[in-house]
Parts: C-alpha cells; sequence; structure tokens
C-alpha cells in the first residue's frame, strides 16, 4: 500500500465518522463536509492504486 492509498483510506474513514456525528447532531453543513471528504478519499485511493498498477510508487 503506497501513501495515496493509506491517506485516501484515512480520509474516508474521517468523512465517514463527520457523517454519522453530523446526522446524529443534525449538523447539516458537517454531513456535506463529510461527504465531500469520503469522495476525496476515494479519488486519492484511486490514484494509489492506478500508482500501485503501473509501478509509479
Amino acid at each position: 500500500m503506497n501513501k495515496d492509498r493509506f491517506v485516501g483510506s484515512a480520509k474516508v474513514v474521517e468523512g465517514k465518522v463527520k457523517v454519522a456525528v453530523a446526522k446524529a447532531i443534525g449538523d447539516v453543513k458537517l454531513e456535506s463536509e463529510g461527504e465531500a471528504e469520503k469522495v476525496e478519499g476515494a479519488i486519492q485511493n484511486a490514484v494509489g492504486s492506478l500508482k500501485e498498477m503501473t509501478g509509479n510508487n
């Protein structure tokens, strides 16, 4: 696992936590931030996967 995949996975988890907390307290802004962070993490994870496949770690 390279740096991009590690950081991307961490962002996805952090985004999921933000969404859960936001739903619990009713904070729409925090929920949208969490959703955006999940997407950002998924993209970074995908970039890391492509780097691994091409050997550009």
